[in-house]
């Protein structure tokens, strides 16, 4: 725990990898909104308690939370697809060391209840969100 009685995060070895070497980043339409999707047609989300981190530092989604909602990760650079601005793609360290796809800063996530084409997990609990092109949450209801 830290100081503040938070526990730290844990390496999670349960949470299967998602992505590959260069993982790919993409946009297109969802209903009436442009967003984020990987390779496979998977959309992606981003957690907003993920923005009140420090910069370069883990991710806030770990254990059940990575089960349920699994890290875009790559080995290698991740690669801009069409309508995806490249400077805006990086990555940060996990805490158990792995390398997950940020998109403006925000790690990027998959839902697992999700197959491509679906946008199920926008939304859910107020704090996940697609993504926009521009890096931005998509407001739930677009």
């Amino acid at each position: 725990m830290d100081a503040e009685g938070v526990p730290e995060p844990q390496p999670d070895d349960s949470v299967a990898p998602t992505g590959e070497p260069g993982t790919l980043v993409q946009s297109g339409e969802s209903g009436e909104s442009e967003i984020l999707f990987d390779a496979l047609g998977q959309s992606l989300y981003l957690y907003t308690p993920d923005a009140d981190r420090p910069p370069d530092s883990p991710p806030t989604c770990f254990g059940d939370c990575a089960t349920a909602w699994p890290p875009l990760l790559s080995t290698g650079t991740p690669t801009a697809g069409g309508g995806v601005d490249a400077s805006l793609l990086g990555t940060v360290k996990r805490a158990d060391g792995r390398q997950q796809v940020t998109y403006a800063g925000q790690p990027l996530y998959l839902f697992a209840s999700d197959q491509p084409g679906t946008t199920s997990g926008q939304g859910v609990g107020g704090v996940w969100f697609l993504v926009s092109p521009s890096g931005q949450a998509v407001p739930a209801g677009s």
